[in-house]
């Protein structure tokens, strides 16, 4: 199995971040069904560790937050842009819930995550983008801002890889506790 863990989000902001969609040749824009946050990247584990996954998981004790996505930008890798993406205001409690994730994971014996933890939701994955378009796209909506999420569970996700778009199916949504 291919897992990671995320914050699935409400339809009606998936379906308003897909409207964005456009305008920028070399971008493969993620369907609106996929649209998430990335939490932890895990990969592929085998049947027994991915139970020892869920339990490590199901075992953390984090409080629900609200999640703001705010702000659009790009990720680049040796000069050339790889990703578009929608920001996260950064919080306490995301980042405390984050790091909850990452050490119930290396618990259940994963590998430390190496990558520093930038939230954000990938809108489209780019392969040599027309530089002018993508600065357009950017300047654009750098000023999106959506209404606060209110964040009540994280959830573990399957990836299939397919031809056009991994099918991500949620295997197991964790609540988190209601504020004291």
């Amino acid at each position: 199995m291919r897992l990671f863990v995320g914050l699935a989000l409400p339809w009606e902001l998936r379906s308003r971040l897909a409207a964005m969609a456009g305008g920028v040749p070399g971008a493969r824009w993620v369907p609106a069904e996929n649209l998430h946050i990335t939490l932890r990247f895990i990969g592929e584990v085998a049947g027994h560790q991915a139970e020892e996954i869920d339990h490590a998981l199901a075992a953390l004790r984090a409080r629900r937050f609200p999640l703001v996505l705010a702000g659009v930008g790009t990720f680049s890798r040796a000069g050339r842009e790889t990703a578009l993406w929608v920001g996260v205001e950064r919080s306490q409690q995301l980042d405390l819930l984050q790091s909850k994730i990452e050490t119930a994971l290396q618990r259940a014996g994963l590998e430390p995550e190496r990558r520093r933890f930038v939230p954000h939701l990938t809108l489209a994955r780019l392969d040599n983008p027309q530089p002018a378009k993508l600065a357009a796209f950017v300047q654009a909506h750098n000023l999106f801002r959506a209404e606060p999420v209110p964040i009540e569970h994280f959830t573990l996700f399957s990836s299939q890889l397919g031809k056009e778009a991994s099918v991500y199916t949620a295997e197991v949504d964790y609540d988190l506790a209601a504020p004291a």
